[in-house]
C-alpha cells in the first residue's frame, strides 16, 4: 500500500524527516503524464460503456451513432470540467424513458435542442451554487424515479427482445405482451437469452481462473458472445446499422409548444442534475476507502460537477448526442479497476471517439436483441430490493411506490411531483402524529408524550394534563425532539397551576431536547428554553453532544447568588463565559439562547460540533495526562463540584441502567465472554467503549499509561500487564488484542525529552519499558511505522506509531500469546486514534509480514447496509 510520506532515499538525515515532515516534494516536469492505473481503468470503462451506450440509444429510439456521442462527450468534457474526478458520465438509463418520449413528440432534432436548452439551465444552477439544495431531495424518491424508469425499460425492451417493437407507453406495452408472446421469434430469444445468461454466470465463476476472467466486463463478454454466435450460426436478425457520420443529425431550433419544451427542458435539468449529483456522493464514498486516491483527488465540488454536467449536454445537445448524466455502474467500475486521477474518465471518451471511426464494421455485427437484453436487464437492476428495504425500514415505503407508480403511468416529472407531494404529507404526518397517554401509580401520575408537541397536540396534551389532580405529583416523560412555542405556554402553565397547589411536578425526557435532573423543589422542570425555569444546581450531559470535559458550568446570576432554582429567567440572561465555552448549551442550565421552536435533534444549541476546535494538551504542554480543556468546571476556572459523581451517578440510574438492566443481568449469571483485549492508553480523551461502539462484556481493557506492555522476564517484566495478557488468553480465550495509541501522547513526549540523569521517578521507571520503541525509531535499518496518506505530523506523532508497531512485538514475546498465535486461535492488531480529528487508524499489514508498517485510517460505515 502507497502512502504520501518521504522516502529514505529522499531524506538523508533523519532529523530532517522528523521536524520537516511537509517540506515541498521536488519540482517536476510539466509534461502530461498518465499513470498506468488510469489507462487500464479507461480500457475497463470502456468496454462496458460501449455496448450500454448503442443500447441505451437503442430503447431511446435515437440514431445509434447518438449513444456513442454522448459516451465521448461525457467522458472528455465532463473528465475535464467537472467535479468529481472518478465519476463516468455519457448516456444514463435513467433518461431513457424522458428522451424517448421527447423523440416521439417533438422529433430527434428538436430533442437536441431541448438538451441544449437544458444544459445552459445547469449551467446557470452552477453558477447560483444550488448543487447542495438538489440532494435534500428525498432518497425515496430518487429511488422510486430510478425504479418506475426501470420498470419502464424492461417492459419495453422485453418486446425486443422476443422480437417485436415496443410501444409508445408502459400500459400499451402491457397490453400488448400477451400477442407478443404468442408470436415469439425464436432467433432474437435465443440470442437475447444468451445474453442474459452471460450477464448472470460471468461474475459468479468460480476459482483462481474465473477471478482473471472476470476482469473483462460482464456486458462486452454477453455482447461479444452473443454477436459471436448469431453471426457463426447465421442467424437472420435485425442488426446495429451505423450510418454514415456525414449524415447524422444534429441539433435543430425547437420546434413545439412553448410550455410543453419548458417542461421538457425542466424534466431533462432535474433528471440529470438529480442522477449527477448524487452519484458523485455515491463516488465520494466509494474514493473513501481508497485512503491514497482520496487524499489526491478530494471531495466533490458538487457546484462544478453541475457545471461540468452543463457544458456536457450543450455539446452533446450541439453534436447531435443523447442528454449527459453521471452513470452509476461505469462510475464504480473506474474507481475500482483502480482510477487514480480524472484521466481515466477522459481517455475512456478518447477510446469512445476511436471506436466510433475505426470499429464500424465490428459494431455493425451486434444484434439489437442482444443489445434490448442488456437494457433490459440494466432495467431491471433499477427496481433494487436493497433500496425498498431500506426506504421500508425508514418508513418510506409509500413515497418510494408513489413516485415509481407515477413515473410508470404517468411520465417521470409527473411521478417526481407526486413522490415530492407525498413526502411532504408523510412529513406532516409524522409531525402531528403525537400519542399522549395518563396513568397512575403508586399515587403518581405519569403522562407520556411519543412524537412531537406542536400547536396541533396542545387539545390533547391539556386533556391529559387536566387528569392530573391539583396538588398532586406528576411525572411527565417527553420522547421527542421538537416543542413548538404553543405547547410549551401549555406545559409552562399548567406547572405553574400544578405547583401554585402544592403539587409537584418532574420532567423527563429520552432525547436531548430535553434536560433531565433530580427535583431540589417543588419544581423540576429542565427544558432548553430561553424562558424555561431550570434548576442549575442540577444537570445531565448528553452523550454524544458538545460538551468541555463533561462538565456542567453555572451561569454567573446563579453563581453569585441571583437566580434560584425555579425562578423563570429572561432570554440571554446565562453569563459571558457560559455563553462563550463551546458546546456548554447542551451541556446544562438554561441556555438563554435558543427559542423552544428552534429545539431540533441533536441541534446542540449554538455551540456544535464544529465551533469547538480540540486541542492535544500533552504534546503540547509536555506534562503527562493534563489536558488543554481542564479548568472549565465554573465560572472561575475552579474544578468541577465534588457532587458532578453523584449526579452523573444518578444520570445513569435514572437513564442509562433500565436499559442496560436485562444485559448486565445476563453476564452476571453467565460470566464475561469478551472477544477482545484492548490494551490502550490511560489518557482521558481516549474512551474506548465510544471509538469501537462497545458495550458491556464487549471488551477487555486494560490501561496504562502510554499503552505499553513490558517485555516478560524477571528484570524488566510487569506482573500487572502480563497478568492482564494470561487471563484474557488462557481464561477468556479472547480472539484478538489491539494496542492503540493516540496523538499528542504525554508518555511519549516524556520518552523523547527525558534525560540519563532524570530522577528516578515511579513515572520515570515505568517509562523505561518505551525504550525499545525509542531505539526502533533511531534504528536506521528499520522501517519507519507511517499514516496512508500523509507523513507524521512531529516526531512524538512518529514516536507513537512506531511505539505502537513495538508492543505488537512484546506481545508476540509472551508465551500465551505465542502459543495462541502459533495455534491460529488469536489475531494481532495495532491501533492509531488521532484525538484532534476523532479518527482512527488500524495497522494496515500483520507486523513482520511487511518491509511497510502503514497505518490505514477507518472510513465511515454504510449505514444502509
Amino acid at each position: 500500500m502507497s502512502a504520501f510520506v518521504p522516502t529514505r532515499a529522499d531524506e538523508p538525515s533523519r532529523e530532517k524527516r522528523i521536524h520537516e515532515p511537509h517540506s515541498p516534494p521536488p519540482t517536476r516536469s510539466r509534461r502530461p503524464r498518465v499513470e498506468g492505473a488510469d489507462l487500464s481503468a479507461s480500457i475497463a470503462v470502456f468496454l462496458i460503456a460501449l455496448p450500454l451506450s448503442l443500447g441505451i440509444a437503442l430503447a431511446t429510439g435515437a440514431p445509434l451513432q447518438a449513444g456513442l456521442v454522448a459516451a465521448a462527450v461525457g467522458g472528455l468534457v465532463v473528465g475535464y470540467l467537472g467535479g468529481t474526478p472518478l465519476q463516468v458520465s455519457g448516456p444514463a438509463a435513467g433518461l431513457t424513458v424522458v428522451t424517448a418520449e421527447l423523440i416521439q413528440q417533438y422529433g430527434w432534432r428538436t430533442t437536441c435542442a431541448i438538451t441544449v436548452l437544458a444544459g445552459i439551465a445547469q449551467l446557470g444552477l452552477g453558477f447560483v451554487r444550488v448543487a447542495r439544495s438538489a440532494l435534500a431531495v428525498s432518497p425515496a424518491i430518487v429511488h422510486g424515479m430510478l425504479a418506475g424508469i426501470g420498470v419502464t425499460i424492461a417492459v419495453a425492451q422485453l418486446h425486443i427482445v422476443l422480437g417485436g417493437t415496443p410501444h409508445s407507453s408502459v400500459l400499451d406495452n402491457m397490453r400488448g405482451l400477451p400477442a407478443q408472446l404468442a408470436g415469439v421469434h425464436s432467433a432474437a430469444l435465443s440470442v437475447s437469452a444468451l445474453t442474459l445468461a452471460l450477464l448472470l454466470i460471468w461474475p459468479r465463476l468460480p476459482g483462481r481462473a474465473g477471478r482473471l476472467l472476470r476482469k473483462v466486463p460482464a456486458p462486452l463478454v454477453a455482447v461479444a458472445g452473443a454477436s459471436t454466435t448469431a453471426s457463426l450460426t447465421g442467424l437472420s436478425l435485425p442488426k446495429v446499422d451505423l450510418p454514415s457520420w456525414s449524415s447524422h443529425a444534429l441539433a435543430a431550433f425547437p420546434e413545439g409548444p412553448v410550455l410543453g419544451l419548458v417542461a421538457a427542458v425542466l424534466t431533462i435539468t432535474l433528471v440529470c442534475s438529480v442522477q449527477s449529483l448524487l452519484g458523485a456522493v455515491a463516488v465520494d464514498k466509494l474514493v473513501a476507502t481508497r485512503p491514497e486516491v482520496s487524499a489526491r483527488v478530494g471531495r466533490s465540488d458538487l457546484d462544478r460537477e453541475l457545471l461540468g454536467q452543463g457544458a456536457a449536454n450543450v455539446v452533446s445537445g450541439v453534436l447531435g448526442g443523447l442528454p449527459v448524466a453521471g452513470v452509476a455502474v461505469r462510475s464504480s467500475a473506474n474507481v475500482q479497476a483502480g482510477a487514480v486521477s480524472r484521466n481515466s474518465t477522459m481517455l475512456h471518451g478518447v477510446l469512445v471517439v476511436v471506436a466510433a471511426l475505426l470499429m464500424v464494421p465490428i459494431l455493425e455485427l451486434i444484434p439489437l436483441a442482444s443489445l434490448a437484453a442488456l437494457v433490459m436487464a440494466v432495467g431491471i437492476q433499477m427496481v433494487s430490493l436493497h433500496h425498498i428495504r431500506t426506504v421500508t425500514r425508514h418508513r418510506e415505503v409509500l413515497v418510494y411506490a408513489i413516485t415509481t407508480l407515477g413515473v410508470v403511468f404517468f411520465g417521470v416529472l409527473e411521478g417526481v411531483t407526486l413522490g415530492i407531494a407525498m413526502a411532504v404529507a408523510v412529513a406532516l404526518h409524522r409531525l402531528t402524529r403525537t400519542r399522549i397517554t395518563h396513568d397512575e401509580k403508586e399515587g403518581v401520575h405519569h403522562v407520556r408524550v411519543r412524537g412531537q408537541l406542536t400547536f396541533l397536540a396542545v387539545p390533547r396534551l391539556s386533556r391529559a394534563l387536566h387528569l392530573v389532580p391539583q396538588g398532586a405529583h406528576a411525572v411527565v416523560e417527553l420522547d421527542g425532539s421538537f416543542m413548538d412555542h404553543a405547547a410549551y405556554e401549555s406545559l409552562q402553565d399548567w406547572q405553574n397551576t400544578q405547583t401554585a397547589h402544592g403539587g409537584t411536578v418532574e420532567l423527563i425526557g429520552r432525547r436531548s431536547g430535553v434536560r433531565i435532573g433530580e427535583p431540589t423543589g417543588p419544581v423540576g422542570l429542565h427544558l432548553d428554553s430561553g424562558t424555561a425555569m431550570a434548576d442549575t444546581a442540577d444537570c445531565r450531559c448528553h452523550p454524544w453532544t458538545p460538551w468541555r470535559n463533561h462538565q456542567c458550568e453555572i451561569p454567573e446570576s446563579v453563581a453569585s447568588g441571583d437566580g434560584r432554582p425555579g425562578e423563570t429567567r429572561a432570554p440571554g440572561s446565562d453569563s459571558t463565559a457560559r455563553a462563550n465555552t463551546p458546546g456548554a448549551n447542551d451541556a446544562c442550565g438554561s441556555t438563554g439562547e435558543l427559542d423552544p421552536a428552534d429545539r431540533t435533534s441533536g441541534s446542540g444549541g449554538s455551540g456544535g460540533a464544529d465551533d469547538t476546535t480540540a486541542t492535544e494538551g500533552p504534546a503540547e504542554s509536555g506534562r503527562l495526562g493534563e489536558s488543554s480543556a481542564d479548568g472549565a468546571g465554573g465560572t472561575d476556572g475552579s474544578r468541577p463540584s465534588t457532587h458532578q459523581l453523584a449526579r452523573g451517578i444518578s444520570a445513569f440510574q435514572r437513564n442509562t441502567a433500565p436499559l442496560v438492566r436485562g444485559e448486565l443481568a445476563r453476564l452476571a449469571r453467565e460470566g464475561q465472554q469478551p472477544s477482545q483485549l484492548f490494551l490502550t492508553c490511560a489518557d482521558s480523551r481516549v474512551v474506548t467503549s465510544m471509538i469501537t461502539s462497545s458495550g458491556p462484556g464487549d471488551l477487555f481493557v486494560v490501561r496504562n499509561v502510554g499503552n505499553l506492555v513490558p517485555l516478560p522476564g524477571q528484570e524488566s517484566g510487569d506482573d500487572s500487564v502480563a497478568a492482564a495478557i494470561e487471563y484474557a488468553v488462557d481464561v477468556l480465550e479472547v480472539r484478538s488484542i489491539t494496542v492503540c495509541g493516540h496523538s499528542g501522547c504525554g508518555a511519549m513526549q516524556a520518552l523523547l525529552s527525558s534525560e540519563p540523569d532524570d530522577p528516578q521517578t515511579p513515572l520515570r521507571r515505568w517509562l523505561r519499558h518505551g525504550q525499545p520503541s525509542l531505539e526502533r525509531l533511531s534504528d536506521e535499518s528499520r522501517p519507519w511505522a507511517r499514516l496512508a496518506g500523509r507523513a507524521p505530523a512531529d516526531a512524538v506523532e512518529q514516536l507513537c506509531l512506531t511505539n505502537v508497531v513495538q508492543q505488537l512485538e512484546h506481545l508476540r514475546a509472551h508465551e500465551s500469546v505465542g502459543r495462541a498465535l502459533r495455534e491460529g486461535m488469536l489475531e494481532l492488531h495495532g491501533m492509531y486514534f488521532h484525538v484532534g480529528e476523532a479518527q482512527a487508524y488500524l495497522l494496515a499489514e500483520e507486523p513482520g509480514e511487511s518491509e511497510d508498517d502503514v497505518f490505514d485510517h477507518v472510513g465511515v460505515a454504510n449505514l444502509s447496509a
